[in-house]
This record gives C-alpha cells, sequence and structure tokens, in this order.
C-alpha cells in the first residue's frame, strides 16, 4: 500500500449520471474499507471545488465520478493545481476522450478506425437530413445513424436514427439539445469492450443486450444485459487488444480505463469510445472483466490506487 493510507472516494456530483456515481462510489468505498484503508465518501455536491482543502485531508482521491464532472478534465487540472494525487488519467487524456469529436478527429489522424460520422451544433426539429449530410461527406448512402452527445456518457440522450421523423423525435425527448452533438454510421454486428488497467487489456468482453441498443437500461437496469468473455480467435483477440491500446495510449490514458469497440459483419473492429472513469457498479463491466481475470473487486481497486502511485 506504500504511503497511502487515507482515501477519499469523491462521487455523486450533478451530472447526469449521478445515481450511477453514487453506485460506484459506495461499492470503492466498501472495496478500500476491506483493504484496511481509512477511507471516506464525499459527495462532490458537498465540495467547494474553489475551497477544497478538505481534500488535504487525504493521501489519494479516488476518483468515482461519471460523466462531465469527472471525465472532462476540469477536476484532474484542479487536483494537479493543488497538488493532489488522484486515480487514473490526467486532465488532457480525459479532455480529449470526453468530446467525441476531438477523439474521433484523433482517431482520424492516428489512422485508428472509428464509425464515420459528422458533428452538429445543436439539435433542430427542421434540420437537415443527417442521411443526406451523410452521404455528401462520404459519398456514401446509409440506412441507419446513432445520435448521440457531443460531450455525455451513459448513453444518455443516445438514440437510434432511421428516419427524419427520427430525428424530430430525438430533438423533443433530448435533455438538453442546446449542445453539440454527433451522428455516427450504425454498426451493429457484435459489440466488445476491453478493460484497460496498468497498459495491459483484461479478458475482453462481449456485449449482449435485448434492447434495440446498448442504452442507459441495458446498461445499469436490465437483467437480460449479457457480459460475457469474447468468443474470439486468438488473431481477432489479439487484434482487438493491440487496437485498444493502441487508441488508449494515443490520447494519454494512464492507469486504467474502459475502451468500447464495435465490430462489423466482416469481423473490422471500430474504436466507439474510450471511458476514463468507468462505472463500477454490479452491472459495470470492468470488475466483471476483472473477475474473469481471477482478479476481485476489492484487488480491482488496490491495483487502480497502486497505478496512481507510480
Amino acid at each position: 500500500m506504500g504511503n497511502i493510507k487515507k482515501i477519499v472516494i469523491l462521487y455523486g456530483g450533478s451530472s447526469s449520471e449521478r445515481e450511477v456515481s453514487i453506485k460506484s462510489g459506495e461499492g470503492i468505498y466498501k472495496a478500500c474499507k476491506d483493504l484496511g484503508y481509512y477511507a471516506d465518501l464525499l459527495d462532490l455536491n458537498d465540495l467547494n471545488l474553489n475551497k477544497p482543502d478538505l481534500l488535504y485531508e487525504f493521501d489519494i482521491v479516488f476518483i468515482a465520478l461519471h460523466g462531465f464532472e469527472g471525465e472532462s478534465g476540469k477536476l484532474q487540472k484542479k487536483l494537479d493545481e493543488m497538488g493532489i494525487l488522484y486515480t487514473g488519467s490526467n486532465q488532457h487524456a480525459c479532455e480529449k476522450t470526453w468530446n467525441k469529436a476531438k477523439f474521433k478527429n484523433i482517431l482520424n489522424l492516428e489512422s485508428i478506425s472509428t464509425p464515420r460520422g459528422f458533428s452538429v451544433d445543436r439539435l433542430c426539429k427542421d434540420m437537415d437530413s443527417p442521411f443526406e449530410m451523410f452521404q455528401e461527406k462520404y459519398n456514401q448512402k446509409v440506412e441507419q445513424l446513432f445520435l448521440k452527445p457531443a460531450e455525455d456518457g451513459s448513453s444518455v440522450d443516445t438514440f437510434q436514427i432511421n428516419s427524419s421523423d427520427d430525428v424530430e423525435q430525438s430533438f423533443k425527448k433530448a435533455l438538453d439539445p442546446n449542445r453539440a452533438f454527433i451522428f455516427e454510421e450504425s454498426i451493429k454486428y457484435k459489440e466488445f469492450t476491453v478493460s484497460i488497467l496498468d497498459n495491459k487489456c483484461l479478458p475482453v468482453l462481449e456485449v449482449k443486450y435485448e434492447n434495440d441498443f446498448y442504452d442507459y437500461d441495458a446498461k445499469y437496469i436490465s437483467n437480460e444485459t449479457q457480459l460475457n468473455e469474447a468468443n474470439l480467435e486468438d488473431s481477432l483477440k489479439k487484434e482487438i487488444e493491440l487496437l485498444s491500446l493502441e487508441a488508449f495510449n494515443a490520447v494519454g490514458c494512464t492507469g486504467w480505463g474502459r475502451v468500447d469497440l464495435l465490430q462489423d459483419s466482416k469481423e473490422k473492429f471500430y474504436i466507439l469510445e474510450i471511458n476514463t472513469v468507468p462505472g463500477m457498479t454490479s452491472h459495470s463491466c470492468v470488475p466483471k472483466s476483472a473477475a474473469l481475470a481471477g482478479m476481485p473487486y476489492k484487488d480491482l481497486i488496490k491495483s487502480i490506487i497502486e497505478n496512481a502511485v507510480k
């Protein structure tokens, strides 16, 4: 455990992923106590980040904040300025992964495969057809697109788009249509997730669900969702691991994280996104993947903490 004795788990907050963050934080807190650390839970809503002197009482901050408060890089920047140790990636890596449009641009520049798409400043009821916009940009027709916020997580405000009517419905249903969104081509053959710990891949998971896509319900509520070890040929397993690590390192991620990927019917993999503070609930992918590697939840937490000290 080194010099780490007192840990504060920063969780909760006010993002759309607050409830998930609370469940993650509670699991991490219990694990820290079981490991023998002095641990405390602190809801970000109860912390004044302009005067966060309370954090100096602890040896490390375990960031369990999902959404913009924990993954945008702003918190990491503040903690760096204060000289406070924390888990996970730094400010710059978080900035590059939190904004999906920026992330896709980096992947394209690095020639790392990712679904094709384009950005819009906001959603409008009478906006131009995204199908026509896609065809104009890529000179190819598509019959289905996905619409998602440029900055958010847990599939919040994510919609499957099959027609212009779906765009109008997404405008009506969106929690916040007045922000940047991206339209992305639909690749619906198989879906995988690769958890990375200390720059090594844990067992690859294939994600299977009953919903139309891997939405919030499928991720955190439905008992029908299956997270099973992927049954991949050795060559494909090596390919998906190398691709995940390539993307992870291209944006400077460190410590731990999760890479989500799609595979098309020709077995080509595409990087979808990187989560710098993945969920740590009973439904979450990282603990499941660690368990398949023979690593209990509390040992996973210990490894994340120890990686922050390196």
